[in-house]
């Protein structure tokens, strides 16, 4: 079968589109014929060498896909040749087919494309649990850290981005009031017809001083931070009292910074999202698929599938990352 390869560990031009060996399912895997695949910075980050765990080369890139079952075993009906998934691996999911584990894809709405489904399952669970990290993903909402009455308040740093727009859409159902970071005006005015309340354009303000003067210096609730570095402490010196900042990325290449000190005075706290491992708590998925199965049959979320190319595109489809030039997800088609 044709595959993206990563031969090297390196920069976007190492990727290769060759042919591997279709995968054999074991009992507890469907093999599923891919249409679609998402682009993830992690996948970035394991082309490079610098993801937790990955293989070494050669090994086929991607974590996330959209396409048909092929072959299911046993009688579960959900599972069922000709059905449409969606699903996530740790690798691999960039080739003609991919094994996937039962607990690990979901069902494609019927009004969704493709490209689309391809765009769903890490961005929005991603979105989802870091909503449910900071304790605002429930119907009645857990903070008691500032009036009742008061709007919970979110930054969602790259809003434009694939976890970014998927945070501003189920933010929208929430009721939350949402300030976003992008490096664009016009990508900030796209996220704002999604919900997005507060834009700042990173390149032209300081978000730390934009929140303290936007909020009156009282700061907001919670902070997804994917940016590592010293982000880390400037999103927390962004927050109010009992604030929480979710971290699961470091798209800088930088270790999170912060002296813990800085959390003592307003007992505000950091916390770790990590998709690849928390996808494995079938408790937590499920709730969280509950959810947010719940808004799709109600047309109240939609991936953003920003930029769909061709699977020889590989390439330029990390640059477009890399480049921050996105809006919404990067997906290729299959094959």
């Amino acid at each position: 079968m044709k595959a993206i390869v990563i031969p090297k560990f390196g920069g976007p031009d190492v990727l290769q589109v060759g042919d591997v060996p279709a995968p054999e399912p074991s009992d507890q895997e469907v093999l599923v014929r891919v249409q679609a695949a998402g682009v993830n910075f992690a996948d970035i980050m394991t082309a490079a060498g610098g993801y937790p765990g990955a293989p070494t080369p050669p090994l086929v890139a991607g974590r996330e896909f959209s396409g048909v079952v092929e072959r299911a075993p046993g009688e579960d009906a959900s599972r069922a040749d000709g059905n449409r998934v969606m699903g996530y691996l740790q690798w691999g999911a960039f080739a003609e087919l991919v094994a996937a584990r039962r607990n690990y894809f979901w069902p494609v709405p019927e009004h969704w494309s493709a490209q689309e489904a391809a765009a769903f399952p890490v961005n929005y669970f991603t979105a989802y649990l870091a909503y449910w990290k900071a304790g605002l993903a429930g119907k009645s909402l857990e903070y008691s850290g500032h009036a009742s009455s008061a709007k919970p308040r979110v930054l969602i740093h790259a809003v434009a981005g694939g976890v970014g727009t998927a945070a501003v859409q189920i933010g929208k159902l929430l009721g939350i009031e949402m300030y976003g970071t992008s490096s664009s005006q016009e990508k900030l005015l796209r996220v704002k017809e999604l919900g997005l309340h507060h834009g700042i354009n990173y390149k032209e303000r300081d978000y730390e001083e934009a929140i303290k003067e936007m909020t009156s210096g009282e700061g907001v609730d919670a902070v997804f931070e994917m940016l590592g570095g010293e982000h880390t402490a400037k999103s927390v010196r962004c927050l109010r009292e009992f604030g929480r900042v979710i971290v699961y990325g470091s798209a800088t290449g930088k270790p999170s910074a912060f002296d813990p000190r800085s959390l003592y005075a307003k007992g505000t706290s950091v916390h770790g999202l990590w998709l690849s491992v928390l996808s494995g708590n079938k408790r937590v998925m499920d709730a969280a698929w509950a959810h947010l199965s719940e808004w799709i049959a109600a047309d109240q979320l939609r991936p953003i599938a920003g930029h769909v190319l061709a699977m020889n595109q590989a390439g330029e489809a990390f640059k477009l990352l890399l480049e921050r030039k996105n809006f919404g997800k990067v997906v290729l088609t299959i094959p």
